[in-house]
């Protein structure tokens, strides 16, 4: 057997993976697994298509799908993934609606302002509302957290700062419902890290690996680069600086949700690409290339494992996964889809649970 050094080896504890997208119908089957490999646990983002998760009873249709595809997995001696369930919360979304989804299982409750994202062609337009006011303290009242998209699209605003625009949304309802838990997503900025940081123990953020990774010129300054386009957009090398340091540093706000989003290559490829980058198949072994040349690698599991479940109240995984030093080429295509450095070589891959 070939002899490694410790550093040529990582052992992590199975990740918290707190946004992602699976999809409905024959997809799903493809980028499942993917995920599988390496997390215990995955948020399940619910703005799915022809049928949005706004319900009870659709947060029991979708699970069910996914067990029925998980517990093939099984089955075969694949991964164990248990899915974290949530709604889609609109305008009229109300408190019973609230009960019964976490009835029916939900954790968490998504917010997708109007038009800022895939999916988001019903998405919220009144955060101040008495009916929306009065959903949001259904949700702190029985324990369901809230996940925002934080983005505004507003007249006048570029897709860039639209994050920005946002901020002053999260900072009112932080300070208005203290005892909900809330997550801002995928946050791309350093005005966005800024502001979780200084809000109370009831707010954190999600970061991505590909936000860790790309700039704005990775989408548009070198030729339109469509599999790398997403919502929020990347933006300067600062914010990316910013982000790297938030995910590196060891503050438990900060933790990982991949917002791994696959679309076909023909819903990218086109006049009007779909936003969404596909991570999973690459999302350990660059989150340790990210880390390592930050020369935090010590600090990865928590980042993947630990403050993630925390702040959802969950026990820690069971199990780990291994990466090793060890190169390999990104597939073109996964099952119709291009994933995120396709093509390109890697220094880290994923080797096996133990």
């Amino acid at each position: 057997m070939e002899e490694r050094t410790m550093s040529d080896r990582i052992t992590l504890r199975r990740f918290d993976d707190m946004h992602c997208h699976f999809r409905i119908g024959p997809i799903m089957i493809d980028v499942v697994p993917f995920t599988a490999r390496y997390a215990g646990r995955a948020t399940v983002m619910p703005n799915t298509r022809p049928r949005a998760i706004l319900t009870g009873k659709d947060v029991i249709w979708y699970r069910d799908h996914l067990l029925r595809l998980l517990n093939g997995m099984k089955l075969a001696g694949m991964s164990v993934l248990e899915p974290l369930m949530t709604i889609e919360i609109r305008d009229n979304t109300t408190p019973k609606m609230i009960v019964e989804a976490k009835r029916a299982g939900a954790i968490a409750g998504k917010v997708y302002p109007l038009g800022v994202t895939t999916n988001s062609d019903e998405g919220l337009r009144d955060f101040s509302g008495k009916k929306i006011l009065e959903t949001f303290r259904a949700m702190q009242d029985v324990g369901m957290l809230l996940l925002l998209h934080g983005e505004i699209d507003q007249e006048r605003t570029l897709v860039t700062k639209r994050e920005e625009a946002f901020l002053p949304t999260l900072l009112w309802l932080a300070e208005r419902f203290l005892d909900l838990k809330i997550v801002l997503e995928h946050v791309s900025t350093r005005s966005g890290v800024q502001t979780v940081e200084r809000l109370g123990k009831n707010v954190a953020a999600t970061i991505t690996v590909h936000h860790l990774c790309l700039t704005l010129n990775d989408i548009i300054g070198y030729g339109v680069q469509p599999h790398n386009a997403c919502n929020p957009m990347p933006k300067d090398f600062e914010d990316r600086d910013v982000l790297i340091q938030a995910a590196t540093s060891g503050n438990a706000k900060f933790f990982l949700g991949s917002d791994t989003a696959p679309h076909l290559r023909e819903k990218k490829e086109c006049a009007k690409g779909a936003c969404g980058v596909f991570t999973a198949p690459v999302l350990p072994a660059v989150l340790a290339e990210v880390f390592e040349r930050a020369g935090k690698l010590d600090r990865l599991e928590d980042f993947t494992s630990r403050f993630g479940a925390e702040f959802y109240g969950l026990p820690l995984n069971e199990g780990t996964i291994t990466l090793v030093k060890k190169e390999w080429i990104v597939p073109e295509q996964i099952g119709g889809v291009v994933p995120f450095r396709a093509g390109t070589k890697l220094r880290w891959q994923l080797l096996r649970e133990e």
